[in-house]
């Protein structure tokens, strides 16, 4: 019964419906109680499942999305793909499952970039990258889990601003645009790779010892 459910419980049941809602009535209340009433809810309740209005409703939708998105390409998918296939699959797999909502999209990148509402969007937007990464098996601890997921951060912020106006037939142009992005993104890691190895950087007792003799 939804009369039991927690107020996480709730959010979790009604984000993709208020989401179905926004494009038409914004990230309003009018859209959560659309949902609610939908879903045999009482209004004033569901209301409390976002106290922090438009935003808390983009945040917990992000997240549903999220979670779709893992089941669609589940861990047994995932290892048998090379990376590269990975970040893709997982980044097309989480548009798709927001594409019939694209106008509310399209309204929450909009709220999301009024400057009270920057902050909250670079965590939410770190958020998805994140688990993106570790969907893909990335297990740095170091300054590479950083740059791998600021990279990828301005790939999907990219990536999304094209779909949102993207008309072609199954969104081809967003995925080609996608597949570019990845592929700079591969290019970069293997390069940065090749300059960190052992063997390519300088010897530190080789430049103490030119220190102390010169060379003549």
């Amino acid at each position: 019964m939804n009369d039991d459910l927690t107020l996480d419980e709730l959010r979790d049941r009604l984000a993709p419906e208020i989401a179905a809602n926004a494009a038409f009535d914004g990230w309003s209340d009018e859209a959560v109680t659309m949902a609610a009433e939908a879903n045999g809810v009482d209004p004033g309740v569901a209301r409390l499942a976002f106290p922090g209005g438009a935003v808390d409703m983009i945040d917990a939708w992000f997240a549903s999305i999220d979670r779709a998105m893992g089941g669609a390409l589940p861990p047994e998918t995932l290892a048998a793909m090379k990376v590269r296939a990975r970040i893709a699959g997982l980044v097309e797999a989480r548009l798709a499952v927001a594409a019939p909502d694209r106008e509310a999209l399209r309204r929450a990148v909009a709220v999301l970039a009024l400057p009270q509402n920057l902050a909250r969007a670079a965590r939410l937007g770190w958020r998805t990258v994140d688990t993106i990464w570790r969907a893909a098996g990335d297990t740095a601890v170091d300054y590479n889990h950083y740059t791998k997921r600021a990279i990828l951060l301005g790939v999907y912020g990219a990536t999304v601003a094209v779909f949102l106006d993207d008309e072609s037939e199954g969104h081809a142009d967003t995925r080609a645009f996608l597949a570019r992005r990845i592929d700079g993104i591969m290019a970069f890691e293997k390069t940065k790779a090749q300059m960190l190895r052992t063997d390519r950087l300088p010897s530190l007792s080789r430049f103490i010892g030119r220190l102390r003799y010169p060379a003549v």
